[in-house]
């Protein structure tokens, strides 16, 4: 499972970065959602892992223009404030993580995703 992890603090991206990697799992960290748009654009990724307050660009709109690519896309959005029910709305592979946040909490979750990703397609 590929991940693309958006994060612009350089201390939370190398550390959280290096904490989601594992069997199964390799992370691509960059910081901002621009370079996130052109990594993807090279090959594309199995799931965003994102921050929402980003400079430039928000996480949420760097969401929405890769579930435009895909729509069955992964997406973990990270905010530090509620984000309500919208996020859903843009497809069944969205959720969201309230900081701070547990670490198990978001490998749990890295975890579901990467079984839905090996089911079959039906």
């Amino acid at each position: 499972m590929r991940i693309l992890y958006v994060e612009d603090n350089p201390e939370l991206r190398e550390t959280i970065g290096m904490l989601m990697e594992g069997e199964g799992r390799t992370v691509t960290p960059c910081a901002t959602a621009e370079e996130a748009l052109e990594l993807d654009a090279r090959q594309p990724f199995d799931v965003l892992v994102s921050d929402v307050s980003l400079p430039g660009m928000p996480g949420t709109e760097l969401a929405r223009r890769m579930l435009e690519a895909d729509p069955q896309r992964w997406v973990v959005l990270c905010s530090g404030y509620e984000l309500g029910n919208y996020p859903a709305a843009w497809g069944p592979n969205v959720r969201t993580l309230l900081k701070p946040f547990d670490l198990e909490d978001l490998d749990a979750l890295l975890d579901s995703i990467h079984t839905a990703l090996r089911r079959p397609v039906a």
